[in-house]
């Protein structure tokens, strides 16, 4: 099993990020995780970073070395999240429970197997085609399907960021799974937030995944997004995957993985720290992580 991987996260025009997003894998299996925060300081960023931590935490409990079920795996790990945020509100007294979307997938034995809740969305691209995207839990995806939108419409409707399914608040979330589905050599992944594929046209989208490996493409595509986005620009994030079968490929230092090379009890992982304003301090740091951490273990035992 090889691949590329690349993952960013910008805060864009806003105030705090409350992106995260990670990804992990053992020998044979690899789990990619994108959440959107929504709502207040310390509050949509707490949602999304329990999200990301719990759903690798577990992936790594489970992947010996690969995942029996994934699309069980896939929707059970959700509403464990979901459970946990909703504790971690309880716990705090929070006026609202924390809310994120999340997009999440695992690839093992050349299969894709993904899951999500909300507007961050999955893109799988061959041989310079969308192959694959996920449909958002939003209002005018809604309007869109029913045929009272159209897609030019979509694009600049003003309820476009109104979204009715995440995890965390007060409804039990709908997990959609996306079945499954097999790679080959130079498939292209990617993971975002809507800051991400919000700010860029699908052509451009297209072009750049399809000229480009996820190592230079990604930030292209983040640049685009944040020209567009001006000094209003959303938090902007992606994890995105080259698939490898050859064993040939462009690659470097940073961003080629061959877990190949892995012990079969071995996992690495990888996920973003905290994103902190500078208002924020360490002690504050410190506070939040280890309060996601004590929701994390409840779910985690």
């Amino acid at each position: 099993m090889k691949f590329t991987v690349y993952q960013n996260s910008r805060q864009g025009g806003r105030q705090y990020n409350q992106d995260r997003l990670g990804y992990s894998y053992s020998r044979d299996s690899l789990l990619l995780v994108v959440a959107d925060g929504m709502g207040g300081h310390l509050h949509g960023e707490i949602a999304a970073q329990i999200a990301v931590e719990l759903l690798t935490h577990q992936f790594q409990k489970k992947a010996q070395p690969f995942i029996k079920t994934p699309n069980q795996f896939l929707h059970d790990a959700l509403l464990q999240c979901h459970g946990a945020i909703a504790d971690y509100a309880s716990k705090h007294n929070l006026l609202e429970i924390p809310r994120t979307t999340v997009v999440a997938c695992i690839i093992q034995d050349g299969t894709l197997f993904w899951a999500h809740v909300g507007d961050s969305r999955l893109y799988l691209l061959r041989k310079g085609e969308i192959l694959l995207q996920t449909k958002d839990h939003s209002k005018v995806q809604k309007l869109l399907n029913d045929g009272k939108i159209t897609a030019e419409e979509a694009l600049i409707h003003p309820e476009r960021n109104k979204i009715y399914n995440c995890l965390g608040g007060t409804i039990r979330p709908e997990i959609e799974l996306g079945g499954k589905m097999s790679l080959i050599d130079s498939d292209t992944l990617l993971l975002c937030t809507d800051g991400l594929w919000g700010g860029v046209t699908e052509s451009q989208l297209v072009h750049f995944l399809s000229t480009y490996p996820v190592l230079f493409s990604i930030p292209q595509l983040m640049d685009q997004a944040e020209l567009q986005g001006g000094k209003f620009a959303d938090n902007i994030s992606a994890l995105g995957i080259n698939w490898h079968d050859a064993d040939e490929h462009f690659f470097s230092d940073n961003a080629f993985v061959s877990t190949q090379k892995l012990d079969i009890n071995t996992i690495s992982t990888h996920i973003d720290p905290l994103l902190a304003s500078e208002s924020i301090t360490d002690e504050d740091i410190e506070a939040a992580i280890a309060e996601i951490q004590a929701a994390i273990e409840k779910y985690s035992k």
